[in-house]
């Protein structure tokens, strides 16, 4: 099973910018990022797929977060721009042989956006 190790993340005021990076212990076709916040469903933010590195991000979150990867490091980047108090929760990377099933999942990384 592969490895995901997570590590960014904090606490930022609103208008802020965070990055996650997620390393996994080898190369996965589907690396996404969810976000689940107290008392909400989890949400899949963003994810990169595919040797061409396809891309999806959810509806609350493009225009301000990206995602990338470091093939050589086999880590993948969130960088979250415009923080805002709905963006607050904890961070979970997660990844699979593809997009429908994702049977490896980071630690976790809580994200606090407030005054």
């Amino acid at each position: 099973q592969v490895q995901l190790v997570q590590s960014g993340g904090g606490s930022v005021q609103p208008g802020g910018s965070l990055r996650l990076s997620c390393t996994a212990s080898r190369y996965m076709f589907c690396v996404a990022w969810f976000r689940q916040a107290p008392g909400k469903e989890r949400e899949e933010v963003a994810r990169i797929f595919g040797r061409s590195r396809g891309i999806y991000f959810g509806d609350s979150v493009k225009g301000r977060f990206t995602i990338s990867q470091d093939n050589a490091k086999n880590t993948v980047y969130l960088q979250m721009n415009s923080l805002t108090p709905e963006d607050s929760a904890m961070y979970y990377c997660a990844a699979g042989g593809d997009c429908d099933y994702f049977g490896s999942w980071g630690q976790g990384t809580q994200v606090t956006v407030s005054l």
